[in-house]
């Protein structure tokens, strides 16, 4: 069953590839829409990536709305230590030829909910989530238009991967996350417990290197710089490949483990700062990912991507 779908990101390598996967599931999902926020790079930086990847799929009649370029309160934190200065790693990225949407990503977001049909629309954020709680501020009825939130964010079992505590999505807007995880939204919830255990293995990457598609060939441009930082920084053979699985969970969710929780994000700024306490809940809106089956996950991205 095809879903109506906004993606709401910072690309990013593994926002990227994510973008390549969802690209290349058009009878599952109807992507409506890209919308780009702070915060792997600077939003600027973010769009350009994101009309590459539909330039790079022949796909830019979706339009790309930027959206906040900073968080809520907090201030900027960006990942080019492990995205590079481009987000893109290695890669390159054709140029876009389409002139960029005017309007804003957070007004784009209310006129669509806005007048969508109830629970309709699922959105997959894969970045802080300053764009859609700044829409939920402006406009608490959006919620009604809203299938399913679907979040790469958060750590648990894992601990963070920004400070000892905190996922960088989080990390990088807590006051973002604290509010539309307090929504009435129904929610998935994959932070690092589970895409910690999706790595682009020399194995993988081979696999990618091997591949005659293009947009195989760009993730391994992108994932290969990322893998070098990855060891030099965590000492880990494989860089996670953590928004993918958000896609992932909408192609194929019996890849993974889900339990209903309650979520309370730290926004005190203190050295806790976006730290996640994931606690079990009964007949919750909000389903936390524990694991998922990293081989036929993989497999699946890959086998998205090659039609694009």
């Amino acid at each position: 069953m095809q879903r109506s779908v906004i993606i709401d990101c910072d690309p990013g390598v593994d926002d990227c590839i994510a973008l390549l996967a969802a690209l290349g599931a058009p009878e599952q999902i109807d992507l409506r829409a890209i919308c780009v926020v702070a915060g792997n790079v600077p939003v600027d930086t973010c769009a350009r990536n994101a009309r590459g990847v539909l330039a790079l799929a022949g796909r830019e009649d979706i339009p790309v709305y930027s959206g906040c370029d900073r968080p809520m309160q907090v201030d900027p934190v960006f990942a080019e230590h492990i995205h590079g200065a481009s987000g893109l790693g290695d890669a390159k990225l054709p140029e876009s030829t389409v002139t960029p949407a005017t309007l804003g990503a957070v007004d784009y977001l209310c006129e669509t909910l806005g007048q969508a049909e109830p629970a309709y629309i699922t959105l997959v954020i894969t970045g802080p989530m300053t764009n859609f709680a700044t829409a939920l501020q402006r406009d608490p009825n959006i919620v009604e238009a809203v299938r399913e939130v679907v979040i790469m964010g958060g750590a648990s079992v894992e601990g963070g991967n920004i400070t000892p505590h905190a996922e960088f999505n989080i990390f990088a807007d807590p006051d973002a996350a604290a509010i539309v995880l307090a929504s009435a939204c129904p929610t998935v919830l994959i932070g690092l417990d589970a895409t910690l255990q999706i790595r682009c293995t020399p194995p993988r990457m081979s696999e990618l290197e091997a591949s005659s598609h293009p947009a195989c060939h760009a993730a391994a441009e992108m994932i290969a710089h990322v893998n070098r930082i990855y060891g030099e920084v965590y000492g880990a053979e494989g860089a996670a490949l953590h928004d993918p699985c958000t896609i992932g969970y909408l192609l194929a969710p019996e890849l993974y483990d889900l339990v209903s929780v309650s979520a309370k994000v730290d926004c005190s700024g203190g050295e806790r700062r976006g730290q996640t306490v994931i606690t079990p809940a009964q007949s919750s809106g909000l389903q936390w990912v524990t694991g998922l089956r990293d081989g036929p996950l993989f497999d699946l991205l890959v086998r998205h991507m090659e039609r694009v």
